[in-house]
């Protein structure tokens, strides 16, 4: 199986596991919070964190299915975040990923609790996991909590805000941009490695794939908010203008090579695996993306 049908098969499944666990609750009361949760967690994405659960559970030693309730776990918070980052008190988007948004579509109330919800939600579902080590389900838990909260996802976007009035330093964009966008990297790529039943090394070296990949990806992100339009996108352009981005800080051939070496120290830290070709193409596929 060539790397692009291993992607194929992964996004495949993970749709079809989270179509699966809202079918079962479709017939209850909350039907339009259902509809909005759906509406975000299926409306396509690239299924990143997923990819990189699935296939860090099978290079540490198990069936990458194993991995299922971590890899929705993270599709589900990524989804959540992305709806209140739309929302008109966050960033006032109307657009995300060529539709209109949530609230645009839901209003702001049922917004709002669609992303609590899936919050919630995607802790009962990785509740659900059975690893090889029942004593690391406190650890995944501990690990989702720490990525998504205030140590990481949350609190990043924290900074973000009461950054944006002023100028910020290269460490202070570093440690913005390593919670906001790596949190959930992290969180994938140590999860699988978790459900697979990988050693103390694996983890560490999971983590720092994750530190780079991340940087890599929003540093790209940020290059492509300044060189693609809306329609390449699906998502309004060119907003991030007047932020702290790394475009910002570095301009953008210095980006272009902070891309290759983050993606670089990424695929250098799979020193701890034997069978580690298909996350580095992916990561050299997700740094060179023109979308």
């Amino acid at each position: 199986m060539n790397h692009e049908q291993r992607s194929r098969e992964y996004r495949a499944y993970i749709e079809s596991y989270l179509k699966e666990f809202y079918e079962k609750i479709h017939d209850q009361p909350q039907k339009l919070l259902i509809e909005a949760m759906e509406y975000s967690l299926l409306g396509g994405g690239k299924r990143i964190r997923a990819m990189l659960a699935f296939e860090f559970c099978r290079i540490s030693g198990r069936d990458w299915r194993d991995a299922a309730p971590f890899a929705a776990a993270m599709e589900m918070i990524h989804a959540y975040s992305l709806i209140h980052d739309d929302l008109p008190c966050m960033d006032n988007d109307d657009f995300r990923r060529g539709r209109p948004t949530n609230h645009r579509v839901f209003g702001e109330g049922i917004a709002t609790l669609a992303g609590d919800a899936l919050l919630t939600d995607a802790f009962l579902l990785a509740s659900r996991a059975i690893l090889p080590r029942s004593d690391d389900m406190a650890r995944a838990i501990g690990l989702m909590a720490e990525c998504a909260g205030s140590a990481g996802m949350v609190g990043g976007q924290v900074l973000d805000i009461l950054s944006q009035e002023r100028e910020l330093t290269e460490k202070e964009v570093l440690d913005i941009q390593s919670r906001k966008t790596g949190g959930l990297i992290r969180g994938a790529c140590c999860l699988g490695v978790l459900a697979g039943g990988g050693s103390e090394a694996q983890l560490q070296g999971a983590a720092r794939f994750a530190d780079g990949l991340g940087l890599a990806f929003q540093i790209r992100d940020d290059m492509l908010d300044v060189l693609s339009t809306r329609e390449e996108m699906g998502t309004s352009v060119g907003t991030d203008a007047a932020k702290n981005t790394f475009v910002r800080l570095y301009g953008l051939e210095r980006c272009e090579e902070l891309v290759k070496a983050y993606t670089e120290q990424a695929i250098d830290a799979l020193e701890p695996f034997a069978d580690s070709g298909y996350l580095a193409a992916l990561a050299e596929s997700l740094t060179e993306r023109r979308v």
